[in-house]
């Protein structure tokens, strides 16, 4: 699931990018600056590389579903859904002359996400059915942080932003259990 969110924000972006500046090729690619090798990724020279930084579960207090509408005679409990905080890093890989270029697509991603921070299936009817909605903050860092993230990813800085994509959620529709009520007059027992 954590790569369907991703491509979809990649897609929507890529999307945006060729239509603002009439291009026929995607800048956006999912991808890691680096191989496990260490060598840069040929693919990702003069694009915009976005890659996931962290996940986290999101602490937001959740209950179990329980499903049981009047009138029917099954009560249904399900596994809550998971929603997680993903962070996604937003980078221009653009060196020498292309410099500029990096900042102006870099740009041009903070200012989609500015009018777009919410993707769900009615401002994005592609997004997958098991995703309710993402929704994109960029996330603040201070110098010694972003020192601290870049060095841990083993490259050097580039131009970049960095975003908290929340509440993706992952709901497997798993029933833990599941119970038939005896109707009495005045009286209701689960069976």
């Amino acid at each position: 699931m954590i790569d369907v969110a991703i491509s979809h924000i990649a897609s929507e972006l890529n999307q945006y990018i060729r239509r603002t500046f009439s291009l026929s090729e995607d800048m956006v690619v999912i991808s890691n600056l680096l191989e496990l090798d260490g060598t840069v990724s040929a693919h990702v020279n003069n694009k915009l590389a976005l890659f996931l930084v962290n996940v986290e579960k999101d602490n937001t207090p959740q209950q179990q579903a329980h499903l049981n509408a009047p009138g029917v005679e099954r009560s249904v409990v399900s596994t809550p859904p998971l929603y997680l905080n993903l962070y996604l890093m937003v980078a221009g890989n653009f060196n020498g002359s292309n410099y500029s270029e990096g900042l102006k697509f870099v740009s041009t991603a903070v200012s989609f996400f500015q009018r777009q921070p919410v993707m769900d299936r009615y401002n994005t009817p592609a997004l997958d059915k098991r995703i309710e909605k993402l929704v994109l903050d960029i996330e603040n860092m201070n110098m010694q942080d972003l020192s601290s993230m870049w060095g841990m990813l083993g490259g050097k800085y580039l131009p970049s932003v960095l975003y908290k994509v929340r509440v993706v959620m992952f709901d497997a529709g798993d029933i833990q259990s599941q119970s038939t009520l005896v109707k009495k007059p005045g009286l209701a027992v689960g069976v």
